[in-house]
């Protein structure tokens, strides 16, 4: 994949918030990440768990995956050379944990410890992992990335944006549900390898999957930039 060259990709990212990169992985590569992750839930006895965080620290299929030649020409196209990934989830919608997700934003960090700081917070532990809400500079600067392991078609919970509400920057609890009934929706479904790009700040929901099948997606996020005053990302 020559994302390099992909400059329609990479305008609609910097313009609506979001794009589709269509898998640029071989289906080897696919399969051996997810038989990664699956090996990993199962010795965490979280089986029948939704999601977990960490994986960049924790397996480390995942942390080579997040340094790959493909996911490096991503983001090195997007942030520079000293992109690097700072925080890692994994989601699975399945029959038996299958939710709707409201209209929300990506608020939160991942950090080391808590180290009080101008511009940061609340402050909250998910997981055993400090989390803050950073200023709109730090949210601004980050890529997120969101791998498919399973395809995802409408039926089952594709992600929804406002295409362009990232550019608002943090809104109040109370503009969210004003923002997604006034903006314009676009749901993005997606094949397995398929890439989704985002920024933290775009709006973006997913309903309840109606043919409820397994929905498993890598999320990981990116930076070029260290955080200020001691504190550091958790998984960079």
């Amino acid at each position: 994949m020559a994302f390099l060259t992909q400059s329609k990709v990479i305008k609609e990212f910097e313009q609506n918030g979001f794009a589709l990169v269509r898998n640029p992985f071989s289906d080897a590569r696919i399969e051996a990440l997810t038989k990664a992750i699956e090996s990993f839930r199962e010795s965490q006895k979280s089986a029948v768990f939704a999601g977990f965080r960490n994986l960049l620290k924790e397996c480390s299929t995942v942390k080579e995956f997040a340094k790959s030649r493909e996911i490096r020409e991503i983001v090195v196209a997007l942030q520079g050379e000293k992109s690097k990934p700072v925080r890692s989830i994994f989601f699975d919608k399945t029959p038996a944990s299958n939710w709707y997700v409201t209209w929300h934003q990506d608020l939160s960090i991942a950090v080391e410890q808590r180290i009080d700081t101008e511009g940061f917070g609340p402050w909250s532990v998910k997981e055993g992992t400090i989390h803050t809400q950073p200023p709109r500079e730090i949210l601004e600067n980050i890529v997120s990335l969101r791998i498919h392991l399973d395809p995802c078609p409408a039926e089952n919970g594709a992600i929804k944006f406002i295409a362009g509400s990232h550019a608002n920057g943090i809104l109040e609890s109370a503009e969210v549900p004003k923002r997604a009934e006034t903006g314009s929706v676009t749901e993005c479904p997606a094949e397995k390898g398929d890439v989704i790009l985002m920024r933290p700040l775009i709006l973006h929901s997913s309903s309840k999957s109606t043919t409820p099948d397994h929905r498993r997606v890598l999320h990981l996020e990116f930076s070029a930039i260290d955080l200020p005053n001691g504190l550091n990302w958790t998984e960079a």
